[in-house]
């Protein structure tokens, strides 16, 4: 379709206009792009619209453009669509702000005990010298020669020295544009921080924002919407949507009103289907956060049926057409086989982000060998365990090797978690890396306290530790295949940015911070004190329902109110709702 008959890709161009009349005053600006607008290209245009006007100086100069992102595989999507251009500085978050705090160690040692009231207790244990500072561990951690930064101290750091001058004066001769990719999910002291020292005295470096508040999903520490002078700071719309047909669009229109997209295709359809379970007569749930829920079975069969029906209307649920989204863990684990991990995680991000050391170790490197060695493909079992085939010398060590995979094939298929360590701790073949060792360690090292000695945090680290080695080995391997694309569902985390043809929501509680019902109540008239619960609830909702390229359907297991459903029927413009 040409552009002539593409009212998207008319807004799309409307809007890099503008980005690049920013882009060369020097002008902050912030580009908001709503569901399927297609951010990520207005991102690499600008960065390519930078390389053009600003390599050949920022290379004699040893400058570059930083451009920051939340995932691995963002950050090497922009590699590789720039090029991996020598002036471009793509990365996460964390690694951005780790390579410039880590040569500040004097500084960061010194601040050490304002960041949490663990780091203080910390900081008065073990007293601060000349300790040198790391991020590689994932957890925190005081000993007389380190001190170990969790994910979340980087962030809270990188805050805090952006306030000192020599330190912005620095950050500002190695990055004089720094483009922040899903800007609403940047952490609000940071993006606070930056909008104080860089752009509200425009200061500089130049900054770009990219992104979407109404996508903001990382919860209270989020920044959400930028605050910032309108005058310190261009805001752009992108009124696109490449991704859904006509029908779908027209419903986040009716959701979101103050940022209307045009669809690529006005002659296209797309198709909206609703269940709710208000029809069900037996007791409903009371407990908490689960309050007008249906019972676990109850709700396991209301998605069955739902999903047959649609079978029955034509959809395909093979994972490459359709994408199932449960929007609470607890369901989705059970779903899937992996409940009892959610458990051993008081951060149930962190276990799907595969942050915990030895969760990434066993998801990335030892499921994925065993599983070559049961395929018989030794030389990616090798490669997958980085371990060179000159180690297997002879025929003695080859059988010996054949031996202990074997077995450690068969304890995984039928053993815990901490069995599977045990046997590899314990063998000379493999080895746990050094991070994993720290954790076991540590385990051990508490276990030996007696119950006095401990602190609070101790025996929770403890308990929760315990219960993660006992948990089955085979809900490490479910984990991998979701986490790793490999089933039909997901949750909010493996949603954003992606698209699907067909999308299945279903809409529970089990969630202290979700309530279906309550925010479809809210859409009109949200109560004052409610306004950050009532976005927390629609941002959410909207990223579930703005996934689809032609079919949407949602099925609500918890009672809907009339005001809900009558919510419901203007915004998805239909007459009536499914009962099942």
């Amino acid at each position: 379709m040409t552009g002539m008959n593409n009212p998207a890709e008319q807004a799309a161009i409307e809007c890099m206009k503008k980005v690049n009349a920013s882009l060369n005053s020097g002008n902050n600006f912030l580009v908001e792009a709503g569901a399927g607008a297609g951010k990520t290209y207005t991102l690499i245009e600008s960065l390519n619209h930078l390389i053009e006007k600003n390599s050949k100086e920022f290379h004699r100069l040893n400058k570059k453009i930083a451009c920051i992102t939340y995932t691995n595989v963002a950050k090497d999507e922009i590699r590789s669509r720039t090029d991996n251009h020598p002036v471009v500085y793509a990365e996460t978050i964390h690694a951005f702000c780790w390579d410039i705090l880590k040569a500040f160690q004097k500084p960061l040692l010194s601040l050490l005990h304002t960041l949490t009231p663990q780091w203080a207790n910390r900081c008065e244990e073990t007293p601060r010298v000349n300790q040198k500072v790391k991020y590689d561990l994932g957890f925190p951690k005081l000993t007389e020669a380190e001190a170990y930064l969790h994910h979340d101290d980087v962030i809270k750091l990188m805050a805090a020295l952006l306030d000192d001058k020599k330190f912005q004066v620095i950050l500002k001769n190695k990055f004089p544009i720094i483009l922040i990719d899903e800007y609403q999910d940047t952490n609000k002291d940071l993006v606070e921080s930056i909008i104080r020292n860089f752009i509200e005295p425009k200061s500089g470096p130049q900054i770009g924002f990219f992104g979407d508040h109404w996508q903001t999903i990382f919860g209270s520490r989020s920044v959400g919407s930028i605050k910032a002078s309108p005058d310190k700071l261009d805001v752009i719309g992108k009124n696109a949507n490449f991704r859904s047909d006509k029908k779908i669009v027209d419903a986040l229109n009716r959701i979101r009103v103050e940022l209307l997209q045009y669809e690529a295709d006005p002659l296209s359809k797309g198709e909206i289907k609703i269940f709710d379970s208000n029809s069900f007569t037996g007791n409903r749930r009371t407990d908490n956060h689960w309050q007008e829920d249906l019972p676990e079975q109850e709700a396991h069969d209301l998605f069955i049926k739902s999903k047959s029906i649609l079978e029955q209307n034509g959809w395909d649920f093979s994972p490459d057409r359709t994408k199932i989204l449960m929007l609470t863990n607890n369901l989705l684990a059970s779903e899937q086989g992996y409940s009892n991990l959610f458990r051993a995680f008081s951060d149930n991000d962190d276990l799907l982000k595969k942050n915990d050391k030895t969760v990434a170790f066993l998801s990335d490197i030892v499921d994925p060998a065993i599983a070559f060695f049961d395929d018989k493909k030794f030389g990616e079992m090798l490669r997958c365990l980085n371990l060179n085939i000159p180690k297997i010398k002879n025929h003695q060590d080859k059988k010996r090797w054949y031996d202990y995979f074997k077995s450690l094939s068969e304890t995984a298929k039928q053993k815990t978690v901490g069995e599977v360590l045990d046997q590899i701790s314990s063998s000379s073949i493999l080895r746990l890396p050094d991070r994993v060792c720290d954790s076991e360690k540590k385990l051990i090292e508490l276990k030996n306290k007696s119950t006095e000695e401990r602190t609070g945090e101790e025996t929770e680290f403890i308990n929760r530790r315990e219960t993660f080695r006992n948990v089955k080995f085979e809900e490490i391997v479910a984990l991998g295949k979701y986490v790793d694309d490999k089933t039909p569902f997901s949750t909010k985390h493996g949603v954003k940015g992606a698209q699907f043809e067909n999308v299945m929501v279903v809409l529970g509680r089990g969630w202290n911070h979700y309530n279906w019902n309550q925010m479809l109540e809210w859409a009109d008239n949200v109560p004052a004190n409610k306004i950050d619960a009532f976005e927390r609830n629609r941002n959410l909702f909207y990223v579930a329902c703005s996934r689809p390229k032609k079919r949407l359907a949602l099925v609500f297991s918890q009672k809907l109110s009339a005001e809900s459903l009558s919510t419901l029927k203007k915004w998805f413009d239909v007459d009536s709702i499914s009962l099942i």
